[in-house]
């Protein structure tokens, strides 16, 4: 019996790379009449920069603009996410209706990725991943690695081709960032 695919986590995290993935996250769910759950992690600020800026900001000011901080990347991100859509369904006109949701959160990403796929029940994690360095072809991006290692759900990974791609955004295209 072969497995259904109703259910898709994209992860991104809005480079040029994770932009080219959602084309594979689109078709995916095209050939099999699923859903996308699209889900970014913010990463938390690191524990010695939280340390110091302790030191000029009280415990209350320092969850505030943490929280007014998140609130504003979140919103700018919704933004982008939803004109992603908006330009990709020139080449999947179904995209919009095949959105089931956009997650923004604040954490470590392989976790929040990890805890989303399996809130969401899904069938199977759409990512993309950078080659960096000598070895690029060698690692695949850390975070890639540690989702791969605790999943237990398929994962499609999708490196970066060699070369421009037609991907933009907001005026950026993926081979020039």
């Amino acid at each position: 019996m072969e497995p259904e695919i109703k259910r898709i986590l994209y992860a991104t995290d809005l480079s040029p790379n994770s932009l080219y993935a959602m084309r594979f996250a689109s078709k995916i769910a095209r050939q099999n009449d699923g859903r996308i759950i699209i889900l970014h992690v913010i990463e938390k600020i690191p524990a010695t920069a939280y340390a110091l800026l302790s030191t000029y900001l009280d415990e209350d000011q320092m969850s505030a603009r943490t929280r007014e901080g998140i609130e504003y990347q979140a919103g700018q991100i919704r933004k982008r996410l939803d004109l992603l859509c908006e330009k990709e369904c020139r080449f999947d006109p179904e995209l919009v209706n095949r959105v089931a949701r956009i997650e923004v959160r604040e954490g470590y990403p392989a976790d929040e990725i990890l805890k989303e796929a399996d809130a969401a029940n899904a069938n199977l994690i759409v990512m993309g991943t950078h080659g960096k360095g000598v070895l690029e072809n060698t690692f695949v991006g850390s975070v890639a690695q540690r989702v791969m290692r605790r999943s237990r759900r398929p994962i499609f990974i999708v490196p970066l081709p060699k070369g421009p791609i037609d991907v933009t955004i907001e005026g950026a295209t993926a081979d020039s960032a």
